[in-house]
């Protein structure tokens, strides 16, 4: 019997975001890890009734593994500290930060690390002045390939990858269909990877990086969540020097978000080794196909002490 036995934890998972059933996936992978360790795990699904069950039974720790906006954008997260219930994952604070791409882009630039170019676009900015006008400027500068994708969201949903310049029209209304405003991205050319970020107490460790070799091309939403449409290379196909650099530009950008527990940070490495950053993930896929768990494995890790310790954790700060 482990030291976490006694706690009771609440797993959160489902929600109404676009991400709702890949959200199932992982709380139930989250809540079968937790209680193969004997840990008391209550598997709920957000509702009304939520916050007032939470206030009544006063779980130990809850484990938001909710992704998209209901989960990933600090709302659920402020709530949660104004009841006071600890919670496994970055603060709402942080949250905020990393689920606005823009906003993490801006962030994670300042702390030294590479980014692609970019321009952020609105809606309506780009209604008023007028599409073709738009597009005209912004290819003069930008020119294809490009990534354009919405500005906020997870699993690739409305990303759209640009190499015609008369494919940029379908690309931003694609953008528009998720989220008001979109991102329009230089497209670095490289191997793509993401490296997870652990820490249960001793500060932030970076697991191995994990080498993502969609069949299709194209890591969409089908091939991150589809067993059999990726391969994955764990740890990445990168000489030491290029790893370690990956493993250090994931440290730099966990630690300018101001992110806790887990994080995952996807990257480009281009030609020259340098390692390019795309985006920060407070709350990582935890499903059988997803990114961490697999490198969790690699570094030798059982999922469920990994989970318990984040969850001890969480209990731990919120009495500091």
């Amino acid at each position: 019997m482990n030291e976490f036995t006694h706690r009771t934890v609440v797993v959160l998972a489902g929600g109404i975001s676009h991400e709702r059933d890949v959200s199932l996936r992982s709380g139930r992978r989250v809540a079968d890890s937790l209680q193969q360790h004997g840990i008391t795990v209550v598997l709920k699904d957000p509702d009304a009734a939520l916050l007032a069950y939470l206030t009544e039974t006063r779980p130990d720790v809850v484990w938001p593994a909710l992704h998209g906006a209901s989960g990933e954008d600090g709302a659920l997260r402020g709530l949660l500290d104004f009841i006071g219930i600890p919670y496994v994952g970055s603060t709402s604070d942080a949250a905020r930060l990393a689920w606005d791409k823009p906003t993490a882009k801006v962030l994670v630039g300042r702390a030294g690390v590479a980014t692609p170019r970019s321009i952020t676009l609105s809606r309506d900015a780009f209604r008023e002045l007028g599409a073709t006008s738009v597009l005209d400027s912004l290819t003069n500068e930008l020119p294809v390939p490009l990534v354009v994708k919405p500005a906020q969201g997870g699993s690739a949903q409305g990303v759209t990858l640009v190499d015609d310049r008369d494919d940029l029209p379908r690309a931003m209304v694609e953008a528009y269909t998720y989220c008001d405003v979109a991102l329009i991205e230089q497209r670095i050319v490289g191997t793509e990877i993401a490296v997870g970020i652990i820490d249960s107490g001793d500060g932030p460790v970076a697991l191995p990086a994990v080498e993502i070799q969609p069949l299709s091309g194209v890591y969409s939403f089908e091939a991150r969540y589809n067993a059999g449409e990726t391969r994955f290379y764990t740890p990445a196909r990168l000489s030491e020097e290029i790893s370690a650099r990956a493993a250090e530009v994931a440290l730099q950008a966990h630690r300018a978000l101001g992110l806790r527990h887990l994080s995952r940070v996807d990257m480009i490495v281009d030609g020259a080794g340098t390692p390019w950053f795309l985006e920060a993930n407070v709350l990582p896929g935890l499903t059988e196909t997803s990114l961490l768990p697999q490198a969790l494995e690699a570094a030798g890790h059982d999922l469920g002490w990994v989970y318990s310790a984040l969850a001890e954790a969480a209990i731990k700060e919120s009495r500091a």
